[in-house]
């Protein structure tokens, strides 16, 4: 790629909904943002045209850290190759991770050969959806709009069935991940505006007793210090290459020292009604996904065989993929789900294999296509919609409009003429307000359609 349509920004992401929040992020600040589902060739780039944001979703949140050397490298060798400033290592707003699985300190070691900067940077918090740091503590918001935890507190992401949150010091929780030497800057800097926190970033970066800086964690407390943590690290960049590491604040923060703001956009591009039936597979166990399950008024709901289908059972997996296409070829909008009916909303299932089961969900997803071609569907659940999308043959997405709280609606690229130009809403566990499937169906109009269903 001429070095003229360099992106600004290269981002993985370490799961697909996480990768669309970003897409969106930088799309509502009128940024030329693309996600490819994985690491595009010569012919792809050409394809996309010029970008300022090129992002690459993955899966490297579920991997190990063997793994995610191998998942990595084409990444790293990609954003030497384009002449990109920043170099964005997207985690989860939550920043679950073990050191086992989705090993945050591995991606690091797996990346930063690629960036000039010799330390890494570390965005908090993103306040938009709830999730603050402060003094270097994680706290998050249980679900859009609820009760703040401190992240070893919530009610949810403490008990995560894969990678529990049992450390809210983010300093601590890298650590045992092999990312030593991390240092702090409050959010009181950042409060102070953008020379303070440059200040603070030098001062940061000294050598203590002879020891070097490996990585800078930014508090977050409110959205407004994100302009000047963007305006420090655009300033860090543009002098050499940098790796930045966190949720989607780190694009809402670049996007601003790029000349645009996230809440910029004249048009906030609203969701229009679905053309035709909707399906929703919901793989996620959590709380908040369960509200929205309930709030689905305008669905059929499928009950899925969590256990048989996790035991790869080619008959139960027919069977589902019949009885959805089925209804969704009678016009109905249908909500498989994996939470039995009338069972209490957990975040896991021990009983299950929880990655089994998200395979699963992408080989029913692909094969309820194949019976009934859609224009618009949703999937609930980190691993679910990375495993969903990537048993699709398509090769990037596109930003459409907002679903609020961390989801976005996306346009799928692909060569395929019966999916391409298909809507795909992906959000994880935690995202979404309770009429998130409703607004898939109606559009923005679906929280009135949802209260009069009530």
């Amino acid at each position: 790629m001429p070095a003229t349509q360099a992106p600004a920004i290269v981002y993985y992401g370490d799961d697909f909904t996480g990768a669309t929040d970003t897409l969106g992020t930088a799309a509502r600040a009128s940024l030329r943002a693309l996600l490819f589902l994985k690491t595009p060739d010569a012919a792809r780039l050409a394809q996309a045209g010029p970008l300022d944001v090129l992002g690459i979703a993955g899966a490297a949140r579920a991997m190990a850290p063997e793994t995610m050397q191998a998942e990595l490298a084409p990444v790293a060798a990609l954003f030497r190759s384009l002449g990109a400033r920043v170099l964005h290592y997207k985690t989860c707003s939550t920043f679950d991770s073990a050191p086992h699985i989705g090993s945050i300190g591995a991606a690091v070691r797996a990346l930063r050969g690629a960036v000039e900067q010799p330390w890494t940077a570390i965005v908090g918090g993103q306040p938009n959806i709830g999730r603050h740091c402060l003094f270097g503590n994680l706290f998050a918001a249980a679900g859009a709009g609820g009760e703040v935890f401190r992240i070893d507190r919530h009610p949810t992401m403490s008990r995560h069935p894969v990678t529990p949150m049992h450390e809210a010091d983010l300093r601590l929780h890298l650590a045992k991940q092999g990312l030593a030497g991390v240092r702090s800057i409050p959010f009181t800097a950042a409060s102070r505006g953008p020379q303070v926190l440059g200040e603070a970033l030098q001062q940061a970066l000294r050598p203590d007793a002879g020891n070097t800086t490996e990585a800078v964690l930014f508090d977050v407390a409110d959205a407004p210090q994100l302009a000047a943590i963007g305006q420090v690290l655009w300033a860090e960049a543009r002098r050499a290459t940098l790796l930045a590491v966190g949720p989607s604040s780190v694009v809402d923060a670049l996007a601003g020292a790029l000349g645009t703001r996230a809440d910029a956009q004249a048009d906030p591009r609203r969701t229009g009604p679905a053309r035709g039936p909707v399906l929703v597979l919901a793989g996620s166990l959590s709380p908040v996904t369960a509200r929205q399950v309930a709030a689905a008024r305008s669905f059929d709901t499928v009950w899925l065989d969590a256990p048989r289908l996790a035991q790869r059972d080619a008959a139960t997996l027919e069977r589902h993929a019949r009885e959805i296409a089925q209804g969704l070829a009678r016009g109905r909008n249908v909500l498989a789900c994996t939470r039995p009916a009338n069972e209490a909303p957990t975040e896991g299932d021990s009983t299950v294999d929880a990655q089994a089961l998200s395979r699963a969900g992408g080989d029913l997803l692909a094969r309820v296509l194949a019976m009934a071609p859609l224009q618009r569907v949703g999937i609930a659940g980190g691993d679910t919609s990375s495993h969903a999308v990537q048993a699709l043959d398509a090769w990037g997405l596109s930003y459409v409009a907002d679903m609020g709280a961390g989801a976005s609606l996306c346009r799928v690229h692909s060569d395929d003429a019966a999916l391409d130009g298909m809507e795909i809403m992906l959000k994880g566990g935690q995202m979404g307000s309770d009429d998130v499937f409703e607004r898939l169906v109606h559009g923005d109009a679906g929280s009135a359609v949802s209260s009069r269903n009530h």
